[in-house]
Protein backbone atom coordinates (compact mmCIF):
# COMPACT_ATOMS: atom_id res chain seq x y z
CA UNK A 1 0.00 0.00 0.00
CA UNK A 2 1.07 3.28 -0.92
CA UNK A 3 0.15 7.28 -0.36
CA UNK A 4 0.87 9.60 -2.65
CA UNK A 5 -0.32 13.26 -3.25
CA UNK A 6 -1.21 13.46 -6.85
CA UNK A 7 -1.20 16.56 -8.33
CA UNK A 8 -3.30 18.85 -6.48
CA UNK A 9 -4.73 17.24 -3.53
CA UNK A 10 -3.75 14.23 -1.08
CA UNK A 11 -4.74 10.89 -2.57
CA UNK A 12 -4.67 7.60 -0.84
CA UNK A 13 -6.11 4.21 -0.38
CA UNK A 14 -7.79 3.31 2.47
CA UNK A 15 -5.27 3.44 5.42
CA UNK A 16 -5.84 0.35 7.75
CA UNK A 17 -2.75 0.79 9.74
CA UNK A 18 -4.38 3.46 10.99
CA UNK A 19 -6.56 2.04 12.95
CA UNK A 20 -4.54 -1.27 13.50
CA UNK A 21 -1.18 -0.01 13.52
CA UNK A 22 1.37 2.80 15.01
CA UNK A 23 2.10 5.12 12.32
CA UNK A 24 5.48 6.63 12.99
CA UNK A 25 8.84 7.84 12.21
CA UNK A 26 8.75 10.24 9.69
CA UNK A 27 11.16 11.74 7.47
CA UNK A 28 11.24 14.55 4.99
CA UNK A 29 13.18 15.93 1.61
CA UNK A 30 12.01 18.64 0.65
CA UNK A 31 12.87 19.91 -2.84
CA UNK A 32 12.39 22.87 -4.69
CA UNK A 33 9.53 21.25 -7.17
CA UNK A 34 8.44 17.90 -4.80
CA UNK A 35 8.37 16.93 -0.87
CA UNK A 36 9.51 13.30 -0.80
CA UNK A 37 8.07 11.56 2.88
CA UNK A 38 9.15 8.11 4.30
CA UNK A 39 7.28 6.84 7.31
CA UNK A 40 7.23 3.62 9.20
CA UNK A 41 3.82 1.88 10.58
CA UNK A 42 4.26 -0.94 13.09
CA UNK A 43 2.46 -4.16 12.22
CA UNK A 44 -0.98 -4.93 13.50
CA UNK A 45 0.14 -7.54 16.15
CA UNK A 46 2.69 -4.96 17.89
CA UNK A 47 5.56 -6.49 16.28
CA UNK A 48 8.02 -5.91 19.11
CA UNK A 49 9.65 -9.09 20.12
CA UNK A 50 13.09 -10.89 20.40
CA UNK A 51 14.48 -11.62 16.51
CA UNK A 52 17.48 -13.93 15.36
CA UNK A 53 17.88 -11.88 12.56
CA UNK A 54 21.54 -11.11 11.61
CA UNK A 55 22.54 -7.14 11.46
CA UNK A 56 24.90 -5.78 9.80
CA UNK A 57 26.34 -3.36 12.75
CA UNK A 58 27.39 -6.45 15.01
CA UNK A 59 23.98 -6.19 16.99
CA UNK A 60 22.29 -9.51 16.11
CA UNK A 61 18.97 -9.57 17.94
CA UNK A 62 19.87 -7.74 20.88
CA UNK A 63 17.24 -5.65 21.49
CA UNK A 64 13.39 -5.39 20.92
CA UNK A 65 12.32 -5.65 17.10
CA UNK A 66 9.55 -3.59 15.28
CA UNK A 67 7.51 -5.39 12.61
CA UNK A 68 6.41 -2.96 9.56
CA UNK A 69 6.60 -0.91 6.65
CA UNK A 70 8.22 1.56 5.35
CA UNK A 71 5.54 3.92 3.42
CA UNK A 72 6.03 6.81 0.26
CA UNK A 73 3.95 9.40 -0.37
CA UNK A 74 5.02 13.03 -2.36
CA UNK A 75 3.63 16.46 -2.68
CA UNK A 76 4.47 19.79 -4.64
CA UNK A 77 6.40 21.81 -2.69
CA UNK A 78 4.35 24.91 -3.94
CA UNK A 79 1.32 23.46 -1.82
CA UNK A 80 3.34 22.07 1.36
CA UNK A 81 0.17 22.95 3.71
CA UNK A 82 -1.47 20.15 1.99
CA UNK A 83 2.12 17.77 3.29
CA UNK A 84 1.33 19.35 7.31
CA UNK A 85 -2.26 18.23 6.67
CA UNK A 86 -1.49 14.90 5.99
CA UNK A 87 1.05 14.79 8.45
CA UNK A 88 -1.25 15.99 11.12
CA UNK A 89 -4.14 13.60 9.90
CA UNK A 90 -2.13 10.91 10.16
CA UNK A 91 -0.97 11.93 13.62
CA UNK A 92 2.38 10.92 12.72
CA UNK A 93 4.33 10.28 16.22
CA UNK A 94 7.70 12.11 16.09
CA UNK A 95 10.59 10.23 17.89
CA UNK A 96 10.90 11.45 21.27
CA UNK A 97 7.44 13.20 21.81
CA UNK A 98 4.25 12.11 23.12
CA UNK A 99 2.15 10.90 20.39
CA UNK A 100 -0.08 14.16 20.60
CA UNK A 101 2.46 16.72 21.11
CA UNK A 102 5.41 17.08 23.32
CA UNK A 103 5.37 18.94 26.75
CA UNK A 104 6.49 22.52 26.61
CA UNK A 105 10.37 21.26 27.74
CA UNK A 106 10.56 18.89 25.57
CA UNK A 107 12.12 19.46 21.60
CA UNK A 108 10.11 17.35 18.95
CA UNK A 109 12.71 16.90 15.86
CA UNK A 110 11.42 15.05 12.82
CA UNK A 111 14.75 14.14 9.95
CA UNK A 112 14.92 16.54 6.86
CA UNK A 113 16.65 17.22 4.09
CA UNK A 114 17.12 19.64 0.77
CA UNK A 115 16.60 23.15 0.71
CA UNK A 116 13.31 23.53 2.27
CA UNK A 117 14.42 22.04 5.34
CA UNK A 118 15.81 25.49 5.99
CA UNK A 119 13.55 27.61 3.91
CA UNK A 120 10.06 25.75 5.76
CA UNK A 121 11.11 25.14 9.29
CA UNK A 122 9.63 27.81 10.33
CA UNK A 123 6.36 26.99 9.23
CA UNK A 124 6.49 23.83 10.29
CA UNK A 125 7.57 24.84 13.58
CA UNK A 126 3.92 27.03 13.95
CA UNK A 127 2.04 24.48 12.18
CA UNK A 128 3.02 21.26 14.09
CA UNK A 129 5.11 22.30 16.94
CA UNK A 130 7.92 20.41 15.68
CA UNK A 131 11.99 21.06 14.56
CA UNK A 132 12.90 20.28 11.23
CA UNK A 133 16.46 18.08 12.51
CA UNK A 134 18.81 18.83 9.19
CA UNK A 135 20.55 16.21 7.32
CA UNK A 136 22.77 17.17 4.49
CA UNK A 137 21.46 16.55 1.27
CA UNK A 138 24.22 14.47 -0.79
CA UNK A 139 25.20 12.60 2.54
CA UNK A 140 21.09 11.36 2.75
CA UNK A 141 21.14 11.12 -1.15
CA UNK A 142 24.52 8.72 -0.90
CA UNK A 143 22.89 6.46 2.13
CA UNK A 144 19.10 6.58 0.32
CA UNK A 145 20.90 4.95 -2.56
CA UNK A 146 22.69 2.71 -0.55
CA UNK A 147 20.55 0.98 1.20
CA UNK A 148 18.24 0.12 -1.12
CA UNK A 149 21.19 -1.20 -3.53
CA UNK A 150 22.34 -3.37 -0.73
CA UNK A 151 18.64 -4.14 1.30
CA UNK A 152 15.85 -4.06 -1.40
CA UNK A 153 15.99 -7.14 -3.56
CA UNK A 154 14.69 -6.35 -7.48
CA UNK A 155 14.95 -2.32 -6.42
CA UNK A 156 17.52 -1.70 -9.95
CA UNK A 157 16.83 -2.54 -13.48
CA UNK A 158 17.60 -1.61 -17.28
CA UNK A 159 15.68 -0.76 -20.01
CA UNK A 160 15.73 0.18 -23.28
CA UNK A 161 13.93 -1.42 -25.95
CA UNK A 162 10.84 -1.43 -23.94
CA UNK A 163 12.59 -4.05 -21.87
CA UNK A 164 12.45 -4.05 -18.54
CA UNK A 165 15.46 -6.38 -16.84
CA UNK A 166 16.32 -6.62 -13.10
CA UNK A 167 19.79 -6.08 -12.30
CA UNK A 168 21.27 -8.50 -9.70
CA UNK A 169 23.53 -6.48 -7.57
CA UNK A 170 26.50 -8.24 -6.06
CA UNK A 171 26.84 -6.45 -2.24
CA UNK A 172 30.58 -7.77 -2.43
CA UNK A 173 31.01 -5.75 -5.28
CA UNK A 174 28.68 -2.29 -4.93
CA UNK A 175 31.30 0.46 -4.86
CA UNK A 176 32.64 2.43 -6.71
CA UNK A 177 29.45 3.48 -8.90
CA UNK A 178 28.09 6.84 -10.27
CA UNK A 179 24.98 8.27 -8.98
CA UNK A 180 23.15 10.52 -10.86
CA UNK A 181 20.58 12.23 -9.01
CA UNK A 182 18.24 14.44 -12.06
CA UNK A 183 16.17 16.82 -9.48
CA UNK A 184 15.78 20.04 -10.87
CA UNK A 185 19.40 20.33 -11.77
CA UNK A 186 21.43 17.44 -11.41
CA UNK A 187 23.75 15.88 -9.58
CA UNK A 188 26.53 13.26 -10.39
CA UNK A 189 28.14 11.60 -7.15
CA UNK A 190 30.94 8.85 -7.46
CA UNK A 191 30.25 6.63 -4.44
CA UNK A 192 33.47 4.54 -3.23
CA UNK A 193 31.95 3.25 0.14
CA UNK A 194 29.19 3.93 2.80
CA UNK A 195 30.10 7.71 3.51
CA UNK A 196 32.83 7.92 0.60
CA UNK A 197 31.55 9.56 -1.81
CA UNK A 198 32.45 12.56 -4.44
CA UNK A 199 30.21 15.47 -6.06
CA UNK A 200 32.45 14.93 -9.43
CA UNK A 201 30.16 16.92 -11.83
CA UNK A 202 26.89 17.42 -12.75
CA UNK A 203 24.49 20.07 -15.04
CA UNK A 204 22.06 23.07 -14.94
CA UNK A 205 19.87 21.64 -17.27
CA UNK A 206 17.82 19.04 -15.73
CA UNK A 207 13.96 18.93 -14.73
CA UNK A 208 13.52 22.09 -14.08
CA UNK A 209 15.04 22.94 -17.32
CA UNK A 210 12.22 20.54 -19.27
CA UNK A 211 9.58 21.90 -16.64
CA UNK A 212 10.38 25.57 -17.05
CA UNK A 213 10.77 25.40 -20.89
CA UNK A 214 7.82 23.53 -21.28
CA UNK A 215 5.61 25.93 -19.73
CA UNK A 216 7.14 28.74 -21.57
CA UNK A 217 6.57 27.24 -24.69
CA UNK A 218 3.39 24.88 -24.37
CA UNK A 219 1.55 26.66 -21.54
CA UNK A 220 1.21 23.10 -19.61
CA UNK A 221 0.75 23.87 -15.87
CA UNK A 222 2.77 20.80 -14.07
CA UNK A 223 5.14 18.53 -14.81
CA UNK A 224 3.47 15.89 -14.93
CA UNK A 225 0.81 17.69 -17.78
CA UNK A 226 3.73 17.87 -19.75
CA UNK A 227 5.00 14.34 -19.87
CA UNK A 228 1.53 13.09 -20.51
CA UNK A 229 1.94 15.70 -23.70
CA UNK A 230 5.49 14.50 -24.92
CA UNK A 231 3.99 10.67 -24.92
CA UNK A 232 1.93 11.79 -27.78
CA UNK A 233 4.12 13.61 -29.39
CA UNK A 234 6.83 13.41 -32.48
CA UNK A 235 10.19 15.21 -32.39
CA UNK A 236 10.72 14.14 -35.99
CA UNK A 237 8.69 17.40 -36.48
CA UNK A 238 10.74 19.94 -34.16
CA UNK A 239 14.21 17.87 -34.77
CA UNK A 240 16.73 18.51 -37.29
CA UNK A 241 17.78 14.52 -38.41
CA UNK A 242 20.80 13.13 -39.58
CA UNK A 243 18.70 12.03 -42.88
CA UNK A 244 17.59 15.55 -43.30
CA UNK A 245 21.14 16.82 -43.75
CA UNK A 246 22.01 14.05 -46.18
CA UNK A 247 18.72 13.32 -48.43
CA UNK A 248 17.56 10.39 -46.13
CA UNK A 249 20.75 8.28 -46.00
CA UNK A 250 23.22 7.45 -42.99
CA UNK A 251 26.27 9.00 -42.26
CA UNK A 252 27.65 5.52 -41.85
CA UNK A 253 31.68 6.62 -41.72
CA UNK A 254 31.47 8.11 -38.35
CA UNK A 255 28.84 5.56 -37.00
CA UNK A 256 25.40 8.30 -37.29
CA UNK A 257 21.71 6.47 -38.72
CA UNK A 258 19.74 8.54 -41.07
CA UNK A 259 17.11 8.69 -37.76
CA UNK A 260 19.81 10.49 -35.34
CA UNK A 261 19.10 13.53 -34.10
CA UNK A 262 21.84 16.34 -35.59
CA UNK A 263 20.03 19.21 -33.95
CA UNK A 264 17.48 19.54 -31.45
CA UNK A 265 14.84 21.88 -32.15
CA UNK A 266 16.94 22.43 -35.43
CA UNK A 267 13.93 22.40 -38.09
CA UNK A 268 12.51 25.69 -36.41
CA UNK A 269 15.22 27.11 -38.29
CA UNK A 270 14.38 26.84 -42.00
CA UNK A 271 10.73 26.07 -41.21
CA UNK A 272 8.58 29.01 -42.18
CA UNK A 273 6.69 28.42 -38.84
CA UNK A 274 5.98 29.90 -35.70
CA UNK A 275 5.63 29.02 -32.10
CA UNK A 276 1.62 28.25 -32.50
CA UNK A 277 2.29 26.31 -35.36
CA UNK A 278 4.22 23.30 -33.76
CA UNK A 279 2.22 21.07 -31.95
CA UNK A 280 2.91 21.11 -28.09
CA UNK A 281 3.29 17.79 -27.76
CA UNK A 282 6.05 17.66 -30.76
CA UNK A 283 8.08 20.03 -28.61
CA UNK A 284 7.28 18.50 -25.34
CA UNK A 285 9.09 15.29 -27.38
CA UNK A 286 11.53 16.59 -28.79
CA UNK A 287 12.61 19.25 -25.33
CA UNK A 288 12.38 15.85 -23.21
CA UNK A 289 14.38 13.61 -25.76
CA UNK A 290 17.21 16.84 -25.94
CA UNK A 291 17.43 16.66 -22.14
CA UNK A 292 17.62 13.12 -21.24
CA UNK A 293 19.93 12.58 -24.05
CA UNK A 294 22.30 15.33 -22.85
CA UNK A 295 21.74 13.90 -19.38
CA UNK A 296 23.00 10.18 -20.06
CA UNK A 297 25.77 11.55 -22.37
CA UNK A 298 27.53 13.51 -19.47
CA UNK A 299 26.73 10.76 -17.01
CA UNK A 300 28.81 8.55 -19.19
CA UNK A 301 31.28 10.74 -20.05
CA UNK A 302 31.86 11.02 -15.96
CA UNK A 303 31.75 7.56 -15.60
CA UNK A 304 34.36 7.10 -18.03
CA UNK A 305 36.67 9.51 -16.32
CA UNK A 306 36.67 7.62 -12.99
CA UNK A 307 36.61 4.29 -14.91
CA UNK A 308 33.03 3.36 -12.99
CA UNK A 309 30.84 0.46 -14.90
CA UNK A 310 27.82 1.05 -12.99
CA UNK A 311 25.78 4.07 -13.85
CA UNK A 312 22.78 4.87 -11.53
CA UNK A 313 19.60 7.18 -12.34
CA UNK A 314 17.35 8.74 -9.47
CA UNK A 315 15.38 11.69 -8.95
CA UNK A 316 11.61 12.00 -9.75
CA UNK A 317 12.49 13.96 -13.21
CA UNK A 318 12.14 10.42 -14.60
CA UNK A 319 8.92 9.49 -12.77
CA UNK A 320 9.03 5.62 -14.14
CA UNK A 321 8.81 7.32 -17.52
CA UNK A 322 9.14 4.68 -20.14
CA UNK A 323 10.46 7.04 -23.04
CA UNK A 324 12.72 9.14 -20.35
CA UNK A 325 14.40 6.01 -19.12
CA UNK A 326 14.97 4.48 -22.76
CA UNK A 327 16.81 8.22 -24.04
CA UNK A 328 18.65 7.80 -21.33
CA UNK A 329 19.66 4.31 -21.99
CA UNK A 330 20.46 4.67 -25.16
CA UNK A 331 22.75 7.49 -24.89
CA UNK A 332 24.34 5.82 -22.21
CA UNK A 333 24.71 2.49 -24.67
CA UNK A 334 25.76 4.68 -27.75
CA UNK A 335 28.74 6.61 -26.40
CA UNK A 336 30.06 4.16 -24.47
CA UNK A 337 29.76 1.60 -27.31
CA UNK A 338 28.24 -1.07 -25.51
CA UNK A 339 30.19 -1.49 -22.53
CA UNK A 340 27.74 0.43 -20.18
CA UNK A 341 24.50 0.49 -19.00
CA UNK A 342 22.03 2.26 -17.58
CA UNK A 343 20.51 1.84 -14.22
CA UNK A 344 17.53 2.58 -13.01
CA UNK A 345 15.53 2.36 -9.31
CA UNK A 346 12.55 2.01 -8.74
CA UNK A 347 12.53 4.13 -5.52
CA UNK A 348 13.89 7.00 -7.87
CA UNK A 349 12.36 9.74 -6.02
CA UNK A 350 13.05 8.74 -2.78
CA UNK A 351 16.51 8.81 -1.78
CA UNK A 352 16.95 11.36 -0.02
CA UNK A 353 14.11 11.07 2.07
CA UNK A 354 15.14 7.88 3.14
CA UNK A 355 18.77 8.59 4.35
CA UNK A 356 17.95 11.17 6.27
CA UNK A 357 15.07 8.13 7.78
CA UNK A 358 18.32 5.81 8.53
CA UNK A 359 19.56 9.16 10.35
CA UNK A 360 17.30 8.23 13.26
CA UNK A 361 19.99 5.63 14.06
CA UNK A 362 21.28 7.70 16.16
CA UNK A 363 17.92 8.75 18.17
CA UNK A 364 17.06 5.00 18.85
CA UNK A 365 17.43 3.17 15.36
CA UNK A 366 19.77 0.55 15.25
CA UNK A 367 19.56 -0.81 11.94
CA UNK A 368 17.34 -1.39 9.26
CA UNK A 369 16.35 -4.66 7.63
CA UNK A 370 14.28 -5.49 4.71
CA UNK A 371 12.74 -8.78 4.21
CA UNK A 372 11.03 -8.18 0.79
CA UNK A 373 9.11 -5.73 -1.36
CA UNK A 374 5.58 -5.39 -0.98
CA UNK A 375 4.01 -5.21 -4.44
CA UNK A 376 1.38 -2.82 -4.06
CA UNK A 377 -1.94 -3.56 -6.27
CA UNK A 378 -3.16 -1.12 -8.85
CA UNK A 379 -5.05 1.82 -7.62
CA UNK A 380 -6.12 4.96 -9.24
CA UNK A 381 -3.64 7.59 -10.15
CA UNK A 382 -3.13 10.73 -11.62
CA UNK A 383 -0.17 12.44 -12.52
CA UNK A 384 3.06 11.88 -11.57
CA UNK A 385 1.95 8.33 -10.92
CA UNK A 386 0.56 7.76 -14.17
CA UNK A 387 2.37 4.69 -16.09
CA UNK A 388 3.41 6.14 -19.63
CA UNK A 389 3.99 4.51 -22.91
CA UNK A 390 4.63 1.06 -23.28
CA UNK A 391 5.71 0.36 -19.37
CA UNK A 392 4.58 -2.59 -17.70
CA UNK A 393 2.71 -1.10 -14.30
CA UNK A 394 5.32 -1.18 -11.56
CA UNK A 395 7.66 0.69 -13.97
CA UNK A 396 7.13 3.91 -11.67
CA UNK A 397 5.35 2.83 -8.43
CA UNK A 398 7.23 3.41 -5.05
CA UNK A 399 5.80 0.19 -3.29
CA UNK A 400 6.50 0.07 0.17
CA UNK A 401 8.89 -2.10 1.87
CA UNK A 402 8.92 -4.89 4.80
CA UNK A 403 11.20 -4.29 7.29
CA UNK A 404 12.37 -4.76 10.88
CA UNK A 405 13.61 -1.87 12.57
CA UNK A 406 15.99 -2.86 16.25
CA UNK A 407 15.65 -0.65 19.11
CA UNK A 408 18.65 0.21 21.46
Amino acid sequence: MEIGNLENHVQSEPMEESSQAQISHLALDIGGSLIKLVYFSQNSDGGCSKSSVQVSNGNEGGGPVLEGKLHFAKFETAKIHDCIDFIQSKQLRITGCQHNGASANEKCVIKATGGGAYKFADLFKEKLGICLGKEDEMDSLVAGANFLLKSVHDEAFTYMDGQKEFAQIDQEDLYPYLLVNIGSGVSMIKVDGPGKFERVSGTNVGGGTFWGLGRLLTKCKSFDELLELSHRGNNRVVDMLVGDIYGGTDYKKIGLSSTAIASSFGKAISDNKELEDYKPEDISRSLLRMISNNIGQISYLNALRFGLKRIFFAGFFLRGHAYTMDTIAVAVHFWSKGEAKAMFLRHEGFLGALGAFMSYEKHGFDNLMVHQLVQQSPSASHGGDKTHGPADSELNDNPSINCSIYLS
